[in-house]
């Protein structure tokens, strides 16, 4: 009988062979950091209106070539568990404030890199995380007072341009007043009086060609196809929509019909053409003369849509048939029945257009209010329009934070470097071992305007040099020139280059949670990884789910 061999003693012979286990300040924490500081120097270089492009090819080979942290991150299959603690901080940002997922990665890893010098120097991570803790507590209690300006009205175009300004020139640099325009005139065409704005009431759609300059807004939805039948426009539209296909149902069951004349096939082929024609004119009666299905539209059904002059629609997305339905105020019929006349829905013009050499099927809402817009992204590449869409997409969750909270700090660097400034003056008033990390905390907010310096090919040290003489001398909104070419310093306010202060607010809390974290952790235990396939993530499978 063969004997059992003991593993060698300790935590390792309590797992499964093939288990990995660290432990300590070698092993655990200082492997942590340095992932986590890896990582952040990979989206530094991305920070900015003057940021770099990253070249991503996914894991199904599809190319993406933007500085968008969101998108870089979404597509860059992180597997160490440290660095995975930042992905989960930008993905509550990016659900929170829409924004600033790259400013909470530079700071997570900024405040680790900090936490690893007086680690060395003989702190503990847990002083270092309770000092982080009070740091962030002072900022979010400084920060209210660095606010420089507020939207008073949420329907003003003019103060919406000057909001959405500086979310979109991070993204967009020379396109930002443009597109403040574009995206303020839409979502304020959207806005409900009582109810909170919805982000997914703003639809993007991507046609190729011309110029960004060329994109609009469509009040209604717009649909990349074009209509089934011969019928291509209609006015004061009444709509009904199916999730079904519009064509002869047939049985659940098979059954054989006995046919013996020319007479009974003729009766028998007749009997279904009847029952569609009434089915047909029954809708062309009650007042429709719009028909959206969700499946096949038959040939003979077609027919007779044309005959009755009743325009056929085909849209294969229930995500689209439902934001369809939000928008013209139909109900989804699952079946053909005739609809009531609550269910049906109303649109002022529903017509076939072409943009570009690219029909489209546009659903417009003139006259009324509509509770849909679309904008009609323009560009001469696939990778350009991705950089608009995402663009809008930020510009349209800034709108809807700023509806909650319309406070403005100012941009460019300078509510960092303020904020820098006084906690380390606070780092001063406070005991004991504590004060390093404020310290630290502090320094680690200048990583910002070093980068947008360094970015833009000007010195970082001694742009951070001038903020700070600045700053002392008590210029608030003082920030970093961009457009300069050195480290010249200007007025953020007056150049009207803001942030959203419940941007800055969520930032800060995510990043600092999400260092405090790292540093908590002395042991990393990893199970042997099974095998076959990998399993299918929880939640929604569909990109536009909208629960």
């Amino acid at each position: 009988m063969a004997l059992h061999v003991p593993k060698a003693p300790g935590f390792a012979s309590m797992l499964k062979d093939g288990a990995q286990h660290y432990s300590g300040l070698e092993e655990a924490v200082f492997r942590n950091i340095e992932a986590c500081k890896e990582f952040g120097q990979t989206l530094r270089t991305a920070y900015g209106p003057q940021g770099r492009n990253k070249m991503i090819i996914n894991h199904i080979e599809k190319l993406f070539v933007t500085s968008d942290a969101a998108t870089i991150i979404n597509n860059l299959e992180i597997e160490h568990p440290a660095a995975k603690l930042l992905v989960l901080a930008t993905e509550m940002q990016e659900q929170e404030a829409g924004d600033g997922t790259n400013w909470v990665i530079m700071f997570a890893a900024a405040l680790l890199e900090k936490a690893e010098e007086l680690i060395k120097m003989g702190l503990t991570p847990t002083d270092v995380a309770d000092g982080y803790q009070r740091a962030v507590d002072k900022a979010l209690e400084i920060l209210p007072d660095l606010q420089c300006w507020k939207v008073t009205d949420t329907r003003d175009i003019v103060q919406i341009r000057k909001a959405l300004r500086g979310t979109l020139m991070s993204k967009q640099h020379g396109y930002e007043d443009f597109l403040a325009d574009l995206i303020g005139n839409a979502c304020i065409s959207i806005q409900p009086e009582k109810t909170t704005f919805n982000v997914d009431n703003i639809r993007i759609c991507k046609i190729p060609g011309s110029g960004v300059s060329a994109s609009s807004v469509v009040h209604g939805m717009v649909f990349q196809r074009g209509v089934e039948g011969t019928v291509t426009e209609k006015n004061n539209a009444k709509v009904a929509v199916y999730s079904c296909p519009f064509d002869i149902t047939t049985t659940e069951t098979k059954g054989t019909v006995l046919i013996n004349t020319a007479e009974e096939l003729e009766a028998f082929s007749r009997g279904e053409e009847v029952t569609l024609e009434a089915q047909v004119k029954a809708l062309s009666e009650s007042g429709i003369n719009v028909m959206v299905a969700g499946g096949k539209i038959g040939d003979l059904s077609l027919h007779y849509l044309n005959k009755y002059d009743i325009m056929a629609v085909r849209i294969t997305s229930k995500w689209d048939l439902r934001r369809l339905c939000r928008t013209v105020g139909a109900v989804i019929l699952p079946k053909l029945c005739l609809p009531s006349s609550d269910e049906m829905g109303l649109c002022d013009r529903v017509f076939l257009d072409e943009i570009g050499d690219v029909p489209v099927t546009i659903f417009r809402q003139e006259g009324t209010e509509s509770r849909v817009a679309t904008v009609v992204v323009r560009g001469s590449t696939k990778n350009v329009m991705d950089d608009i869409e995402r663009a809008v997409d930020d510009g349209v969750n800034t709108f809807k934070g700023l509806c909650r909270d319309g406070r403005y700090v100012a941009g460019a660097g300078s509510t960092e470097i303020e904020l820098s400034r006084r906690i380390e003056e606070y780092s001063r008033q406070c005991p004991g071992l504590e004060q390093y990390s404020i310290k630290a905390f502090a320094e680690a907010l200048r990583t910002f305007p070093k980068m947008l310096a360094e970015n833009s090919g000007a010195s970082g040290q001694e742009t951070v040099a001038n903020l700070m003489a600045k700053h002392e001398e008590g210029g608030l909104n003082y920030g970093f020139d961009c457009e300069s070419g050195g480290p010249s310093v200007f007025d953020a306010n007056e150049k009207e280059i803001l942030d959203l202060m419940g941007t800055k607010y969520w930032a800060l809390k995510y990043a600092s949670s999400a260092a405090c974290q790292v540093l908590r952790v002395d042991q990393i235990i990893m199970a042997k990884r099974a095998g076959g396939p990998k399993a299918r993530e929880m939640g929604p499978q569909d990109p536009d789910d909208d629960e």
